[in-house]
């Protein structure tokens, strides 16, 4: 028997689902399959009625604590087919302790690691025939959890509920693995050491919305930001973490609880080392970032992510000025990451670091 108990409720109208050729044109999280993990928690029972339902509202009280206070985590990963039809997830078990860690810092009833794969590997038994089949489309995955208690006052959270839903999609960035232009923010800030940087909430990216909706009207893709303290110091793009390759050598900030402690960055850094790179996690200033794009040697900048996997930076503009990066085009570090990450991901290349798990 099930630790949870996970009771399934089928849907009774199956949506259609894409075919091969719609999955070409799948956008990113518009789609959304027929069914979804739902479990709730109250202070004197804890988590109970895991379930799978179909796909639809969820009815709770306009005074619910996560419209009013931003009382929720989330996460994000994905379920991939490989060529011989097998369905199959990468590094599930980081998603499941970075949500523990994000609800934490939230202060909100946290979903034990265990329980978290247990919920997403039975959601994905009853769902897995929506993982698309072509290269680089998935199924995407979002797990979240929030507060529900009913009242206004500010108190400890007593009611929650866990959740996850799944979206067939294809690319992030409708530029696809093409470089994307990024502008520097001198405004605004998204974390303080001390704060909330390092949870996935939607608190920081709704503090994000005002400087992507500046550079989105200026023409770029997203924004990358600076610290709080003193708006000197690199941290992230707005959806990734951000890596550099400077005078033949990596670097990317460090984990210092303002920037997210990405999955695909840590892959990343893990498959750097494997190839012989230097890996610098530490401080980066923006005045050496425009140094090293001024005297050549700034030769790479991507993102990592999980909805991007890599994504190259070809133009990063900072104040007045806008530099190109490698010519605007994908640089060979960038590249062989994409490939590798992907390779393993889509199985195409054998996982010789346990990082797949395969639905049954």
């Amino acid at each position: 028997m099930s630790v949870l108990d996970i009771k399934i409720y089928k849907t009774a109208e199956p949506k259609v689902k894409p075919t091969v050729e719609e999955e070409a044109s799948l956008g990113f999280g518009t789609t959304f399959s027929d069914h979804m993990f739902v479990m709730e928690y109250d202070s004197d029972k804890g988590w109970h009625d895991a379930r799978i339902v179909p796909f639809g509202p969820i009815p709770f009280l306009p005074s619910a604590a996560v419209f009013h206070y931003g009382a929720e985590v989330f996460e994000g990963l994905k379920a991939y087919r490989t060529a011989d039809g097998k369905v199959q997830l990468f590094r599930p078990e980081e998603n499941a302790q970075r949500l523990y860690n994000s609800a934490e810092r939230l202060c909100i009833p946290a979903v034990d690691p265990a329980d978290f794969l247990e919920a997403l590997n039975a959601l994905m038994e009853v769902e897995k025939d929506w993982v698309p089949k072509s290269f680089g489309t998935s199924l995407y995955l979002r797990p979240f959890l929030f507060a529900t208690d009913p009242a206004l006052g500010l108190h400890t959270i007593h009611h929650a509920m866990f959740v996850i839903i799944a979206s067939p999609s294809g690319s992030y960035y409708k530029e696809g693995i093409n470089p994307v232009k990024i502008m520097i923010e001198t405004q605004d800030v998204r974390a303080v050491r001390g704060g909330t940087g390092y949870a996935k909430c939607g608190g920081n990216y709704a503090a994000a919305n005002r400087a992507g909706y500046k550079a989105e009207q200026k023409g770029y893709t997203q924004v990358l930001w600076l610290d709080g303290v003193h708006q000197k110091y690199i941290e992230e793009v707005g959806a990734m973490n951000v890596m550099f390759k400077i005078a033949g050598k990596i670097v990317t900030p460090d984990l210092i609880g303002t920037v997210l402690p990405g999955i695909t960055r840590k892959s990343c850094i893990e498959l750097l080392k494997e190839m012989g790179y230097e890996v610098e996690e530490r401080r980066i200033s923006v005045d050496e970032i425009v140094e090293a794009l001024e005297n050549g040697t700034l030769e790479e900048m991507w993102g990592t992510g999980t909805a991007a996997v890599v994504s190259p930076v070809g133009h990063l503009a900072y104040k007045d000025k806008e530099y190109c990066i490698n010519n605007n085009e994908i640089g060979p570090v960038t590249q062989k990451l994409y490939d590798e990450l992907t390779g393993i991901q889509w199985g195409k290349k054998e996982d010789t670091r346990n990082w797949i798990k395969t639905v049954k």
